[in-house]
């Protein structure tokens, strides 16, 4: 256990979907269904989380549309729409957690990097979109890398590209499973569940007043 009252971190390492940046496909495709539930039969059985990841690691979109129409042709539309549609997934940046974000910054105490799962070829949408992603020190994205959370050697990279002691970095993620697999690399992490919560941990360990 790391003190409570003495900050021993020097880097604060950020998720960026759901947690500073309000990405959902919900939002797109409560345009497209007329319920919630054909929402959910279409992202839980077509359009799934395991196959946006594979994205996320590096496949291309032009190859993951055309494997899924041609799996479900009855949902070219909805498919295609996926990427075809996919600033509508936006929903802005999320605001209590960019402002702690410049609260850690203009501290000037901290080292920050962000570390996420998101597609190269979507990823320059965002960084036109949200002006605060110049903030960090350094950005691991998945799809250019190639390899992606919960994988150990996605974040060995950002420690060993950026020099960063595990010791003293803390780790920010909503997804539990990224988290338990930075703790497993000796990284101290928060499951990130909104704004104030992360807050109230940020000043638990001493990072903020």
């Amino acid at each position: 256990m790391k003190s409570q009252t003495k900050n021993v971190y020097d880097t604060i390492i950020f998720d960026l979907g759901s947690v500073l940046i309000d990405w959902n496909p919900r939002y797109l495709y409560r345009k497209i269904f007329a319920t919630e539930a054909e929402i959910d039969n279409f992202l839980q059985n077509i359009c799934t989380s395991d196959w946006n990841e594979e994205q996320d690691a590096g496949r291309s979109l032009q190859e993951a549309t055309e494997m899924l129409v041609a799996n479900h042709p009855a949902h070219e539309a909805q498919i295609r729409a996926y990427y075809g549609r996919w600033k509508e997934m936006l929903n802005g940046e999320i605001p209590g957690s960019v402002q702690l974000l410049r609260q850690l910054k203009e501290s000037g105490k901290y080292k920050l990097y962000a570390l996420t799962n998101w597609s190269n070829e979507t990823f320059p949408l965002a960084l036109v979109e949200f002006p605060f992603l110049q903030w960090f020190d350094g950005i691991v994205v998945s799809g250019r890398e190639k390899q992606r959370k919960p994988f150990p050697s996605f974040y060995q990279l950002l420690l060993n590209r950026y020099q960063v002691d595990a010791e003293h970095a803390l780790f920010i993620d909503d997804n539990l499973r990224n988290v338990k697999a930075a703790e497993e690399q000796g990284i101290d992490s928060v499951h990130f569940v909104h704004p104030e919560q992360l807050k109230d941990a940020l000043v638990s360990k001493n990072i903020l007043n």
